[in-house]
């Protein structure tokens, strides 16, 4: 089990990041609640991962903060909420949020997630609010570091790739962005603008 890796950022473009330690490159899925705490492409970085073996792929998850990882792993446990599922929520809401939202039994606000419906809101509000007691909802990440993005395409057209690959659909994933946008914004400034709209 890869549980945690040091190295040079060398991409990051959401939800995928490359990471250098030692001289292998390491492709990294990441929540944006992570790509908002993320250093300048050449920076250092520490992550906290998850690895994922399944019979046709090794994915790596990676996590700026512990309890983010603590939680990802708790909603994989539950029945019908795979790795996209569970990225996708982390990228919607902090893991304070979150865990009040189950407390509360807030189906409406966590079926504006993508890939949650009703039914997947009951579950985790039913299997999980026993157990997030445990986690340190309080350690999320702070986005008081979020970083510029590398402009390759612009920033818009990386946010709407961002959320389609967080499960929106591409016409949502446009509108979504098209209502937030404004001069002088970066990538993860425009996907955490519109996902804060999205579950609001």
């Amino acid at each position: 089990m890869i549980g945690r890796l040091r190295g040079t950022l060398l991409h990051k473009r959401p939800p995928h990041l490359l990471l250098e330690v030692g001289g292998v490159g390491y492709e990294v899925e990441a929540p944006m609640s992570t790509f908002y705490a993320l250093p300048e492409t050449g920076a250092e970085v520490v992550l906290h991962t998850h690895l994922q073996v399944r019979e046709d792929a090794h994915n790596l998850y990676g996590f700026a903060a512990e309890a983010e990882r603590a939680l990802f792993r708790e909603l994989l446990k539950v029945n019908g909420v795979g790795a996209r599922v569970a990225l996708a929520i982390l990228s919607g809401m902090d893991a304070a949020s979150f865990t009040a939202c189950v407390q509360a039994g807030d189906t409406a606000r966590l079926t504006r997630l993508p890939g949650i419906g009703k039914k997947t809101a009951e579950r985790l509000i039913i299997e999980l609010r026993d157990r997030l007691g445990a986690l340190d909802g309080g350690a999320t990440v702070s986005i008081a570091s979020v970083a510029k993005s590398v402009v390759q395409e612009s920033a818009e057209d990386e946010a709407v790739n961002a959320l389609i690959a967080l499960g929106y659909k591409p016409q949502e994933a446009s509108r979504m962005i098209a209502a937030v946008k404004s001069d002088e914004m970066t990538t993860e400034d425009l996907i955490r603008q519109a996902l804060k709209a999205a579950v609001r």
